[in-house]
């Protein structure tokens, strides 16, 4: 299926979807907090498709593109973004940096490198959940020093790096909340959607949101269908 461009005039929030009874209320692994109902959203759909001020790519440490998200997310672009990922000399885990988009349909790319599950944990085993909060925050961070209003973010680390989908979506969600509850931080993010694609991302959200996601899901890809 192909999917078309998303405008963020099309990507409600989780406030507007509970005002809208389109959302019901469930048990969630935390209490919902109304700050950060009125800016997330989250949505299952292909992340080059949305039309944000930019997108967080899971990128590897090189920076020049690979599998997933990352591929497609080079893929989309053009060749001009491998190119200037060229300059840029790499990515630490934790840390990000930031691109032009080229021809996707956000203004820019936010790159971060997550941590590999089993390789961290097996240094330390709070350094995966560190590391994992730090791409969060510092994508956070690269975004409103570059002034973008609106952010999307692929699920990092929970692919090939084997992160557990629950845990992530857990660290993301808070990791965002505090970085939205700063008072320095006031106002200078209109939106922030987690943008998943994979079924096992979807339930995790689920439960680390403090709303059901079911409605959106729908909208969009049609019943999950679970084997």
């Amino acid at each position: 299926m192909v999917l078309s461009i998303l405008t963020i005039s099309k990507i409600p929030t989780v406030s507007s979807l509970y005002r809208a009874t389109s959302l019901r209320q469930t048990t969630t692994e935390r209490t919902p907090v109304q700050s950060l109902n009125d800016i997330v959203s989250a949505v299952r759909y292909d992340i080059t498709k949305l039309e944000v001020d930019c997108i967080v790519n899971a990128a590897n440490s090189s920076l020049l593109g690979g599998g997933g998200v990352d591929g497609a997310i080079h893929s989309a672009a053009g060749r001009q973004l491998t190119r200037e990922c060229a300059t840029l000399d790499g990515c630490e885990v934790g840390d990000a940096k930031i691109t032009s988009a080229y021809h996707l349909p956000c203004k820019k790319v936010i790159h971060t490198v997550g941590p590999i599950y089993f390789t961290e944990s097996a240094k330390d085993p709070e350094r995966p959940e560190s590391l994992l909060r730090s791409c969060y925050r510092r994508s956070l961070e690269v975004a409103v020093e570059n002034e973008m209003k609106s952010i999307a973010f692929a699920a990092i680390s929970t692919g090939v790096y084997g992160y557990p989908s629950k845990w992530a979506a857990l660290a993301a969600t808070d990791e965002v909340r505090k970085f939205l509850e700063l008072p320095e931080n006031k106002n200078k993010l209109e939106r922030v959607i987690f943008c998943i694609f994979e079924v096992k991302d979807e339930i995790a959200y689920e439960r680390a949101l403090p709303w059901v996601l079911r409605f959106f899901h729908y909208i969009l890809f049609g019943p999950r269908h679970v084997s």
